[in-house]
């Protein structure tokens, strides 16, 4: 098995390992990374294809999940591809992993089970007490390359239901979060169809996510996503929290990024700062 989130290494030794020189860049990653290890012993490296960020931010959700959260609770959650498709045509040209030999018209039904498995996976890891055993449920499982993308797809999916859902918000004169104004304002993604074929039928197979989508993702899964961004170290967006004004009940992932491309992830918080 290809393990997609590597096991845990001390901070500043994978650090020392990754920037070795006297450049400023360098000593500005090795500034960060110090600020990373006040908070953080250990860092763990994800699989870096286009897919890290959902990989990063599932990962860590999941490693710290108690219980499943409401919107996963709700009857109709697995009926979302079928309610979406019999509004919206278009999401027939929903791109899903390469399988083939699969037949048109069977994508509800595909979408669906990747959602049934989402919600089974975070019901049964929420469910494990220990954090040992917590963690290994969360290794196993992204080893298994099948349900590890298939799960992918899920979250995909929920990030365009979630984008419909701020589009129509807006053009009902309701009031929405800034960043979908943005989302809306590319050229590329001017509504919810464009953003679909242009990004994200795009995520996993020629891009990753790019920042206006990490607070999309944030606000799919109801996730304050909190990142150090090293490159930006000693500005005031060192550390960046998608949405910028989270909800206070939801629960915080942390990350670590270079580049704004590759996420990675901290983990073991030091004792003094857990109290």
């Amino acid at each position: 098995y290809k393990l997609s989130v590597a096991p845990e290494m001390d901070i500043m030794e994978y650090c020392r390992k990754e920037w070795r020189g006297n450049t400023p860049v360098a000593k500005r990653m090795r500034k960060g990374y110090e600020a990373v290890a006040q908070k953080f012993a250990s860092i763990r490296r994800v699989r870096g294809d286009n897919y890290c960020a959902l990989r990063a931010t599932l990962f860590q959700a999941l490693s710290q999940a108690t219980q499943l959260p409401s919107w996963l609770q709700s009857e109709d959650f697995t009926m979302l591809p079928e309610k979406l498709l019999s509004k919206y045509d278009w999401i027939k040209q929903w791109q899903l992993k390469q399988k083939l030999g699969r037949k048109m018209g069977e994508i509800s039904d595909e979408i669906k089970e990747y959602l049934i498995l989402f919600r089974k996976k975070w019901k049964s890891i929420s469910e494990i007490k220990g954090p040992v055993e917590k963690q290994e449920a969360c290794d196993k499982l992204f080893k298994n390359e099948e349900e590890e993308y298939s799960l992918y797809e899920a979250l995909k999916f929920l990030m365009l239901n979630t984008a419909i859902e701020l589009y129509n918000d807006d053009k009902n004169g309701r009031r929405v979060p800034v960043f979908s104004w943005l989302l809306f304002a590319r050229d590329t993604s001017s509504n919810p169809c464009q953003l679909m074929r242009n990004h994200l039928n795009h995520i996993g197979h020629s891009g990753g996510l790019e920042q206006v989508e990490m607070f999309l993702l944030a606000y799919a899964l109801q996730y304050t996503i909190q990142v150090y961004r090293l490159y930006k170290y000693s500005t005031d967006e060192f550390i960046t929290l998608y949405p910028n004004d989270p909800e206070e009940d939801w629960p915080v992932v942390t990350l670590i990024t270079e580049d704004d491309r590759h996420y990675n992830i901290p983990v073991r918080m030091c004792q003094e700062t857990m109290l």
